[in-house]
């Protein structure tokens, strides 16, 4: 057995070092979602506060950061996201309460929050920071642990704001492994994460291919699909209005979020004039030649070129592409002559270049709206702008989309910064994107309730319910002994300068973590390594 084990250590890569180290950092997680499901609302709040102010003040920092390491978007929007996602976010769900029972006197229902225990949360490099405050935020404000496994492309400013966050919400009360991340993230790895029984949920924010991974992990997934949305201008709206909304949207955070337009879907009628208020305010139509140029530097390799446009300024692009514009140019706007999978320009595009199809009238523009979704994008988002009610509400029926945002941009719109909608960076795209939810992706889906029921019966009173608050322990003492599941320190009382939490293998400072964690030696971790293979080799004997 000692051979089988050294083995094993000796190759940080294999599946059984994953999954040890995998088990190690769920083991904290979990240690700390069960002291948190103890605090109640005022100490949860405390720490919710803390964490989004140290965010909305690092926003800048981090918005730089982010443009800096990635390549991607605008810092001015990646800014205002952050800062949407931090404070702004606290602020939208400040009178919701995850924590106390709720009593429903009418249907005779007492309801009992129920934390899901450890979120595990992807983040994708095209909108790193406000994903990881909008995930941590969320987590917090209900109550559970989260480990963060950033896209490798932002891991530097990701994990550097997950440590941050971490050491603000310890300093403020949490439990010490309540926030974690991966430092090395690798697609076996994420995997074990992924699979593992101490993951409660999982928070799918990336490409298709991880979030169909999400699902087939055989735990519970939020995962949200592709956006490609398509935008139906008629001829009753305010053309200089709706120029702006477009050219704001697409260029915002040139064009990365999910949520961003795709098409413009323009009635003949009004093509014209809104072509000539869009060229006013930035926007720069294509000519026939520069066309099939954007077209064959986007899509001439068979697939998005992600290096050469996701996230670039429109300028860059076409320069790259070979087109001559002016340098004031905030977004490309390419006609084309069909949508279909025969036409890569009606694909999600993911920077400041728009596609433009002009339609005859409402039954053409509608179909090609719903055309445009069913290729790629159904679920996500859509818009329209139009002063006509009825055909606000004939295309919010036709379309595929759980979002349909009417006469503004609809890039902020879907993501809940500028409208009512709730605030998110998890979009979810329900039935008809193949997702488990339909809605923005908030707090309330890391939640579940306990329902207590009682007869309908007019007789009988449950006001006594009242004001009732839960027997709230939290925290503990400490973390469990040697992160061992079932060993826990059994003590109440005062908790110990430091409590001991166990460490990955290889990473000598914690990701969780604002400061270095209990120093082991190499050998201290080749021995817990040893220990945890050689309890599993037991088990699988049944020894």
């Amino acid at each position: 057995m000692d051979k089988i084990i050294a083995d094993l250590v000796d190759q940080p890569d294999s599946p059984s070092a994953m999954r040890s180290e995998a088990d190690l950092i769920l083991t904290r997680a979990k240690w700390a979602s069960e002291i948190f499901r103890g605090y109640d609302r005022e100490r949860t709040q405390a720490i919710v506060q803390a964490v989004a102010q140290a965010a909305f003040e690092k926003a800048q920092e981090y918005a730089e950061w982010a443009v800096r390491e990635t390549g991607f978007g605008v810092v001015e929007h990646k800014r205002f996201k952050a800062e949407a996602s931090s404070r702004g976010l606290v602020e939208y769900y400040r009178d919701h309460d995850f924590v106390n029972p709720r009593v429903d006197h009418e249907r005779m229902i007492v309801e009992i929050p129920r934390p899901a225990g450890v979120v595990f949360a992807l983040a994708p490099a095209t909108n790193p920071i406000a994903t990881v405050y909008f995930k941590i935020l969320s987590a917090l404000m209900t109550r559970n642990a989260i480990v963060f496994s950033a896209h490798p492309a932002s891991r530097e400013c990701c994990n550097h704001a997950t440590r941050l966050l971490a050491e603000v919400a310890e300093r403020a009360g949490a439990p010490d492994g309540v926030i974690q991340a991966i430092d090395e993230p690798t697609i076996p790895l994420i995997d074990e994460f992924m699979r593992s029984d101490k993951t409660s949920v999982i928070l799918a924010t990336g490409g298709m291919a991880m979030v169909r991974a999400a699902y087939s992990s055989s735990n519970p997934a939020l995962g949200v699909g592709p956006g490609n949305g398509p935008i139906v201008v008629d001829d009753t709206g305010d053309c200089k209005k709706t120029a702006r909304y477009l050219v704001d949207s697409k260029s915002f955070d040139n064009g990365i979020l999910c949520t961003a337009d795709s098409i413009a879907i323009v009635y003949r009628s009004i093509a014209k004039q809104l072509r000539i208020e869009m060229e006013r305010v930035g926007a720069y139509f294509c000519k026939e030649d520069e066309i099939s140029l954007l077209r064959e530097f986007m899509f001439g390799a068979g697939s998005l070129n992600v290096k050469g446009v996701v996230g670039r300024d429109a300028p860059l692009i076409a320069r790259d592409a070979g087109i001559r514009v002016p340098l004031r140019t905030r977004i490309l706007v390419a006609p084309i002559k069909k949508i279909g999978i025969d036409e890569p320009l009606s694909k999600e595009k993911l920077s400041p270049v728009l596609a433009w199809f002009v339609a005859a009238g409402k039954s053409e523009a509608f179909t090609q709206a719903r055309a445009t979704l069913r290729m790629t994008g159904a679920g996500h988002s859509a818009a329209i702008h139009s002063s006509d009610p009825q055909t606000v509400l004939d295309y919010a029926t036709s379309v595929e989309a759980y979002r349909v945002i009417a006469n503004t941009a609809l890039s902020q719109g879907a993501s809940g910064l500028t409208t009512n909608l709730a605030p998110t960076m998890t979009v979810g795209t329900g039935f008809f994107g193949r997702s488990s939810v339909g809605e923005n992706v908030g707090p309330m889906h890391l939640v579940h309730w306990t329902r207590i029921a009682y007869a309908k019966d007019a007789s009988i009173d449950i006001s006594s319910f009242d004001g009732k608050q839960l027997k709230f322990s939290g925290p503990l003492a400490s973390a469990p002994s040697d992160g061992v599941p079932g060993e826990d320190s059994g003590s109440r009382a005062a908790p110990p300068a430091e409590p001991r939490a166990p460490v990955s293998p290889g990473n000598r400072r914690q990701a969780g973590k604002g400061r270095p964690v209990e120093e082991h030696t190499e050998v201290d971790l080749r021995s817990e390594i040893r220990r945890l293979i050689a309890e599993e080799l037991r088990r699988n004997r049944g020894e």
